[in-house]
Order: C-alpha cells, then structure tokens, then sequence
C-alpha cells in the first residue's frame, strides 16, 4: 500500500494518505503528544480543507500516547481571557472534525484526556488498545466544561456518567472503555493500526452514499442546538490550577 506522508505547517503534526485513506497523527511523544494551540488550528484547517480523493479519516497519536489533550505548560502564558480565547479554537478543531462528511476513526493507542478525549468522541469509531484509557480531569485546572464538550460526552456516556468522571476525575481504563462503548473495538497493541486499515477499508467497500447518509442522520438526532456558549475558564481558578498542575502540587482553590 503506497503511503505519502508530509508535515502539516506544524511540524509536531504529520499528515498521511494511503489511497482514500487520510491519517494524521499527532507528533510529540516527547510531550504526550500534548495538542499547542497553533496544531489546533492546523487540524481545523486540514479538516476544512480535506483533499477531494480522501474519503475516511484517521486520527491517531505517535508513541504512547493519544494525547493528553491540550499543552497545559502553554496554558501557564495565557490570561483568562486568552485561555478562552484558546478553548474557542479547540472547540472550532474538534467541530471541524465532527462535521466531516466521511467516515472517521480514532485509534487511541494510549491516553486521551481533556480535549484529546472530546476529540475521539467526534470521531465516528473509536479503536483502542490495551493501554487506552480516557479522562476529564478539568476539575483540577479550573476549567468550566461548556455544552459543546459536554454534548459528547452526554451523548456517549450519559448525564450521570458524565458528571462522575469530571466531578471525580474518573479515568476509565479500555475494559471499561469497552463496556461504556466508548471503545468500539479493543485489539492489541500490535494488531491496532492493522485493525484500524482492515475496518478502514471495509466501510470503503460500502455504498458511499449510504455512509454519509447515516452519518448525516445519526448527527441531526445527536446535535441540538445550546445558548450561547461562556467563559471556558474560571480565571482565578485556572491560573491556580495550571500552576499547581506545572510545580506539580495540590492545587488550593479558592
């Protein structure tokens, strides 16, 4: 199978195309694959700009992580303002991803936490190894979880489930992964990016048409329309928590 590979403008992101298949995958095993605000915009704009051959979409994380969602040390510059200024174009990527018109499939071959976790709910398949696991803990940071992010998770756990893994900071490991569904497949770590291509082109094999109808179907039921989003941030909070969370300490809350 013939793959081209080149590096999205930011270089801790890698875009690759094997047929019809698009991958991206996020690269910067160094920082747990940690997603910057500029890689952000770069999948928002992938997304928005999808090449007219690539007709299912793969989004997965070098090493061994998925991702651990937003680069928490970045946050540490930001002003309240700024970081939700920062949380808008997350919200604007993972949108980008969700209202693709092609099949997607996130192989989470490690962590997923915080945003990194949201971006797999908009992604159509999840497929995990043994070493998936997925978390929310923005209780610790002084994050305040808008609609949008709470939609998938509700969608795909339901209220109560939700509320326990942020109140909790619940991480769910993939067994349990698997029996909440938020894991369609569990393989192991070496068979998982050979199951993600086997069941990439299987929904090849099916009616084009027909993929993008249910997809259209299944996203009118699932999304509802929710007032004006807020502040993503309590300022006083969130400067506390992203400095407890970089001198590694217990956060002290207001």
């Amino acid at each position: 199978m013939r793959v081209v590979v080149s590096r999205l403008e930011e270089s801790s992101m890698r875009l690759q195309t094997s047929g019809r298949i698009g991958i991206v995958t996020f690269d910067r095993p160094d920082r747990r694959n940690a997603l910057t605000q500029s890689m952000w915009k770069q999948l928002e704009d992938w997304c928005t700009n999808l090449p007219a051959k690539v007709e299912l979409f793969i989004l997965r994380g070098s090493g061994r992580d998925f991702t651990a969602g937003s680069d928490i040390k970045e946050f540490a510059t930001l002003t309240g303002p700024q970081a939700n200024l920062a949380f808008e174009q997350m919200e604007r990527a993972i949108h980008a991803v969700e209202s693709l018109k092609i099949p997607t499939i996130a192989v989470v071959n490690g962590p997923a936490f915080g945003a990194g976790f949201v971006l797999t709910l908009a992604c159509d398949l999840r497929i995990g190894s043994e070493h998936a696991s997925f978390g929310m803990p923005v209780g610790k940071l002084g994050i305040t979880l808008q609609p949008p992010f709470i939609r998938r998770m509700i969608n795909h756990l339901g209220p109560s489930r939700t509320k326990e893994m942020v109140y909790t900071a619940k991480r769910y490991d993939a067994e349990t992964a698997l029996r909440l569904g938020l894991l369609n497949e569990l393989v192991t770590e070496d068979e998982l990016d050979e199951r993600a291509f086997a069941i990439a082109r299987s929904i090849l094999g099916q009616s084009k048409a027909s993929m993008s109808a249910v997809k259209e179907s299944v996203r009118s039921v699932l999304t509802e329309t929710h007032p004006k989003v807020g502040d993503w941030v309590d300022e006083a909070d969130f400067v506390e928590g992203v400095s407890a969370f970089n001198e590694k300490r217990i956060a002290r809350f207001r």
